[in-house]
């Protein structure tokens, strides 16, 4: 059994609307078996390593339901099985995963496993340590004829604790995932920026940051003056805060000199550390105060350490939050109890046995240990880990009552006296926190300092929260929605605009144009696109930037306030979106490219992977109406809005959204050409006429026109002010430096030339169907090629589409062959072109594309018009501009003709149903039967 390919998805994808792994697994012989067969000693060898198993609903959708696809009937595969061991794995580490679906790929032996994860490490670790149970489980005779190495010291409780030890490292700890959960229940979206404790809340510039519970607006002073238990201490006794004696010191002869002073018992901690770390109390000799004194200097990274008066009382940690207590817990440090009949040991074994215990932060408490501060305590007592206490002796094996060492913490945010309430906050106040934890000593938090006595010990920046959100004890309180409040105030927006674009072509058009657009409106916009990031209309980034990860570096970009992403399939098929939702996202069109590649082979899947931005918008889905698989996308939205656009004026189903009050950008006829209009709940609004678009080449690139109509369609929706779109249209233009390797036009030489980066069937035949509009050309040339992994049917439709439109066809291949021969592709589209009537003269094979680029700059004569489809567009275009000299602009008539999108009757069948709804109409989607 083993992993042939795994995808790891960031957000949204074609098998769940959050972050999931996918692995396709090979089973091997283990096909013939499933689960009844291999045997019942097989299934309750599982249930024993993971009790957790028996709460799987799976199919049955209740508890138990897994346990019984284990044993009823054949049973089931090996594969379903680890995707559940996997889920119960994280789980038993903390991270609450149900989602999974394990799917035969069509190959026998051979499985789509896909199982949600919360932490990536965690997630694939689970997988690996999945597998390795369960082939430690499988019989003897099993185990032979797998190819899997078998270990002869297999220890399942050392392999598990391993596990969660190694996950704690990967997930967040408690504070961290507090704040993360406190976030997501206010919508606020998050990032996590590296692989420990700093988080990003909100996109763009609305974003803060934490680190741990440090905040992107805690002062730096505060937390070096917290830092410094010296310089703290001062602070708050020169203000008449309760605060112990204290002296710093730099030796042992020193600590015990101190401590004389003070008066016995004492405290020993160093100087700048947390958590309990080094800190000692209740010395009362100078051999403990020397030993302490050593372990508060390794503990600590300053040579200086703490000698104070030991205050006593019951510890309090009291959490303040933008100057207000909204916390207070008394902590109780990690002990047994005797019941005059088992050992300290045996107790310890008793306490570990309460469920709420766990390794680290694995749980809400922490698993009790005999270590050298435990140990150390039963010294000074004059015990050993063999003592029976006497029945209701209660013995500390802890100095401090930190949680992560074994402590408890019982909350008393509700009986807190007033005094006490005030001394924290301004005890948070004057050190200058934001978020901070006051360690105070008292007999009775009830009570006021003032009359009973008490003392402060500590003030901590970067707070834990785990013993407010979960105590032992009481109420839990929720601080860290406290603190994304502050960070958040009621009515500030955590969230940029995000505009999603996908489609077949025509993606990085109207992902250029819409930025261009929302730019012209005042905003910051943050883009991706195939050929680079970019951020005010500079480039950041450079390279293919479609795909989560890119998303990503916009949204985390503190400048930008509105993000334009394009969305291009290859990032959806490996990776998902970058991102949980959008605001608009649209659907251009789908047309055949990329099939038979990354599991997609037909049109209809293909559909589905661009779905996936579709899916995730929140308030409109803008969707071609003229393409039958962008229409089929609107019963899937879960969007407020459904905007449609066409360019027929009369289609059918757009005519009945816009009677129902949907919206809908229509192309319509006009004494002046045709104009783009919008239709919003019955109000007709005309927006600009096409050929004022200069992208459009007064309005003959009807694939331009269209990409403006989709950029109307989605400023519109984002609530732009018409006039602002209307500036934006008539300033953006095709120039290579706006929109480079976009139907870039050259007319400098004594003939035409346009550039652009067509690669499929459906980029062809827009290019082409714009030559043959374009007149007053004497000849039209091309030089064209095709990827080199494109199916050969795929090849077949370019060239067809391509043959009778051109005087010359320059036929050559791409810089990266994908696979080819050298000139594998310009002989196939060569021998396709002559049998569909291209005369042999009129084709000229030439592989390498500067060479073809040139041939054809050389062969064009004044008045022709040249269309290179370039594969490194930069290059491309630096040789067409520095060829020969330059020659008057060549001058191009106009037409009225017009290509018109398929009709909506040719796109339906007659059986289709419509809905008819408050977002207006839409045709019904297919349903399909799929369980577990």
């Amino acid at each position: 059994m083993r992993i042939l390919k795994t995808n790891l998805y960031l957000g949204p994808n074609q098998y769940a609307k959050f972050k999931v792994i996918r692995h396709v697994l090979d089973i091997g012989i283990l096909e013939e078996w499933p689960s009844v067969k291999i045997g019942s000693e097989f299934v309750d060898g599982l249930i024993a390593a993971l009790p957790g198993l028996e709460e799987h609903g799976c199919s049955y959708r209740e508890p138990g339901g897994f346990i019984r696809r284990l044993r009823e009937d054949e049973g089931t595969w090996i594969g379903h099985i680890t995707e559940h061991v996997a889920l119960e794995l994280q789980c038993v580490a903390g991270n609450e995963v149900t989602f999974g679906r394990t799917r035969s790929t069509g190959e026998v032996g051979h499985y789509n496993m896909v199982y949600a994860y919360i932490h990536k490490d965690v997630g694939l670790a689970a997988c690996e340590l999945a597998i390795k149970l369960l082939m430690h489980l499988l019989p003897k005779v099993l185990q032979d004829q797998i190819d899997y190495e078998i270990e002869d010291d297999f220890d399942w409780d050392e392999e598990l604790t391993y596990f969660i030890k190694k996950a704690q490292r990967h997930a967040f700890g408690p504070s961290t995932a507090s704040l993360v959960a406190a976030a997501e229940e206010r919508d606020i979206p998050w990032l996590r920026l590296n692989k420990y404790s700093l988080v990003q809340f909100g996109h763009g510039k609305h974003q803060k940051r934490i680190q741990a519970t440090i905040t992107s607006e805690t002062n730096h002073i505060a937390v070096e003056i917290s830092c410094d238990k010296e310089d703290t201490h001062n602070l708050l006794n020169d203000l008449g805060l309760p605060v112990p004696q204290q002296h710093m010191i730099y030796s042992p002869r020193e600590a015990v000199s101190a401590a004389r002073r003070v008066g016995y018992p004492v405290v020993v901690k160093p100087l700048n550390a947390n958590h309990g770390r080094g800190v000692s109390i209740n010395l009362n000799s100078a051999e403990e105060v020397e030993t302490a004194f050593e372990v508060a200097r390794e503990q600590g990274t300053s040579r200086a350490v703490l000698v104070e008066s030991y205050m006593t009382g019951f510890d309090h940690r009291m959490l303040v939050v933008n100057n207000e207590l909204v916390a207070v817990a008394k902590r109780v440090p990690g002990h047994v109890i005797g019941d005059g009949k088992h050992t300290i040991s045996e107790l310890i074994d008793i306490v570990n046995e309460d469920p709420r215990r766990g390794v680290g932060h694995e749980k809400v408490l922490t698993i009790l240990e005999i270590d050298k501060q435990a140990t150390r305590l039963m010294d000074n007592a004059g015990y050993t880990a063999e003592t029976i206490l006497a029945a209701d002796e209660v013995f500390y094996l802890r100095d401090t009552a930190n949680l992560s060492t074994g402590g408890t913490a019982i909350d008393l945010t509700d009986v807190v006296h007033p005094d006490n309430r005030e001394m924290a906050q301004r005890a948070i106040q004057a050190v200058g926190l934001d978020v901070g934890g006051v360690d105070f000593l008292t007999d009775d938090i009830s009570k006021s300092y003032k009359d009973i006595g008490g003392g402060i010990v500590e003030v901590n920046a970067a707070p834990g929260f785990r013993m407010h959100v979960a105590p032992s004890e009481g109420e839990p309180r929720d601080v860290s929605g406290n603190v994304i409040d502050m960070l958040f105030p009621q009515g500030t927006p955590s969230r940029i605009p995000i505009a999603a674009i996908t489609g077949t072509n025509g993606k990085t058009t109207t992902s250029r144009m819409l930025a261009h657009v929302i730019k012209t409106c005042g905003h910051t916009v943050g883009l991706t696109t195939t050929d680079g990031i970019y951020v005010d209309g500079k480039q950041t980034v450079k390279g293919d930037t479609t795909g989560p990860r890119s998303a990503q570096m916009v949204l985390r970009d503190p400048t930008v306030d509105f993000a334009v992403l394009e969305t291009a399939r290859g990032g959806l098929v490996r990776n998902g979106l970058g991102y949980a939702s959008t605001d608009v996202s649209a659907c251009l069109n789908v047309a055949s490219d990329h099939l038979g590649m990354g599991g997609v082979d037909t049109l209809e899947q293909l559909a589905e992977i661009k779905r996936i931005v579709i899916e995730a918008a929140t308030d409109t889905v803008v969707l071609n109406a003229d393409d039958k698989n962008c229409l089929m996308m609107a019963d899937y939205a879960d969007a407020d809005n459904i905007f449609y656009v066409t360019m027929h004026h009369d289609h059918a189903l757009v005519k009945q959204h816009i009677d129902a009050g949907g919206k809908a950008c229509v192309l319509e006829k006009g004494m002046n050409g045709d104009l783009i209009t919008i239709y919003d709940n019955l109000t007709h609004i005309p927006v600009i006429w096409s050929h004022l678009i200069p992208a459009t080449i007064e309005g003959k690139a009807l694939h331009n026109v269209q990409n403006a109509m989709f950029t109307v369609a989605m400023a519109y929706s984002f609530g732009q002010d018409l006039d602002q779109i209307r500036l934006g249209l008539k300033t953006f233009n095709t120039t290579f430096s706006q929109a480079p390797g976009r139907m870039n036009v050259f007319d400098e030489h004594s003939f035409r030339v346009i550039l652009d980066y067509a690669h499929n069937q459906a980029a062809f035949a827009v290019i082409t169907d714009l030559a043959d509009k374009l007149e007053g050309h004497e000849r039209k040339l091309i030089v064209a090629s095709c990827p080199g992994d494109r199916r050969d049917e795929d090849i077949v439709e370019t060239c067809e589409v391509l043959a009778g439109h051109y005087d010359h066809y320059f036929l050559k291949a791409d810089d990266n062959r994908r696979g080819r021969g050298d000139d594998e592709i310009p002989n196939m589209m060569k021998d396709i072109l002559l049998k569909n009537g291209v005369s042999e003269d009129a084709i000229s094979v030439i592989s390498n594309e500067v060479d073809a680029i040139e041939a054809g700059l050389s062969e064009a004569k004044e008045k022709d018009l040249l269309i290179i489809s370039g594969d490194n567009v930069t290059r491309s275009w630096k040789q067409i501009i520095n060829f020969g000299e330059d020659k008057d602009e060549a001058e191009v008539v106009a037409t009225e003709d017009v290509l018109m999108a398929t009709p909506y009757e040719d796109l339906i069948e007659d059986s289709q149903q419509l809905i008819r709804d408050e977002r207006g109409v839409r045709l019904a989607r297919d349903y399909d039967e799929d369980s577990d």
